[in-house]
């Protein structure tokens, strides 16, 4: 992970929010970006799960280093930067690894609710407890923030990538949801043909709107500089679930992104203090 970080950060719906921030703080969420996107190339590339898993222990120790006070590798020095200027935490570095490593151990096919929590948990609320301590959130607040809009984010990426996670046998959606619509696979491409994928899909849409709304409650009691970058963040995510809600998921299902127009109106409505 080098000075690489802010271009590979481009390609992502959060890189706008980013580009806001002050430079210090700035620069150590694109280090954050870069080490999700590392780890996360590690869970979603092909090849044997034996080195998958070496290579996500690699990181652990490269983690577990930069916190005990040795020199850090070339590569790491900004990590290292980020991590000692904004007070970063070394359990959630490692809690992005577990999540990950859910994904490396076995494809996830039908989890129930509280595996999907813990998941959701590890890969984006996480990542979303490091951020805050960048933007500056109110300690108090910044905990269920993370809580919140993690979960947010994660569920509606789960409705977002459904087809393409089916294509690599990964199914997110919890298996009493899928019971409750009265599907009984859980082999992904099978509950993708169901004509009760939609109903299969309703609890995570309306859990991922109730997260959207505690999250937002939350931004409103926050000094305003400190929510800038996570309102952004929200405002576009939550148009892709709106937009998701409004497609359905009958097929033929075209692919939702968040439109232009969107970022730019977030930009306008919370990029200025």
């Amino acid at each position: 992970m080098n000075d690489d970080a802010a271009a590979q950060s481009r390609g992502s719906s959060f890189y706008s929010a980013m580009r806001i921030l002050p430079k210090p703080q700035r620069d150590a969420m694109f280090q954050i970006y870069s080490f999700c996107r590392a780890v996360d190339d590690i869970a979603d590339e092909g090849g044997p799960r034996p080195a998958r898993s070496k290579a996500l222990e690699k990181w652990r120790a490269d983690i577990d280093a930069l916190y005990e006070g040795d020199a850090p590798a070339p590569h790491l020095y900004s990590l290292f930067q980020a991590i000692h200027t904004f007070h970063l935490r070394r359990e959630d570095f490692l809690a992005v690894i577990d999540g990950m490593e859910m994904d490396v151990i076995e494809d996830i096919q039908a989890p129930d609710s509280d595996r999907l929590d813990l998941y959701c948990d590890r890969v984006a609320s996480a990542v979303g407890r490091l951020s805050v301590c960048v933007f500056g959130v109110p300690e108090g607040e910044g905990e269920a923030l993370a809580h919140h809009l993690g979960r947010a984010f994660q569920l509606t990426n789960i409705l977002r990538d459904i087809d393409e996670d089916a294509a690599i046998d990964r199914l997110y959606l919890p298996r009493e949801a899928l019971k409750d619509a009265g599907i009984t696979s859980t082999v992904p491409r099978d509950v993708m043909a169901s004509p009760a994928l939609g109903a299969a899909c309703v609890p995570l849409l309306a859990r991922a709107t109730a997260h959207f709304a505690e999250g937002s409650k939350i931004m409103a009691r926050c000094p305003r500089h400190s929510v800038r970058a996570p309102r952004i963040m929200a405002y576009v995510y939550e148009s892709i679930l709106v937009r998701l809600n409004a497609r359905g998921f009958a097929p033929p299902r075209e692919r939702v992104r968040a439109p232009r127009h969107r970022i730019f109106l977030a930009l306008l409505l919370y990029g200025i203090v």
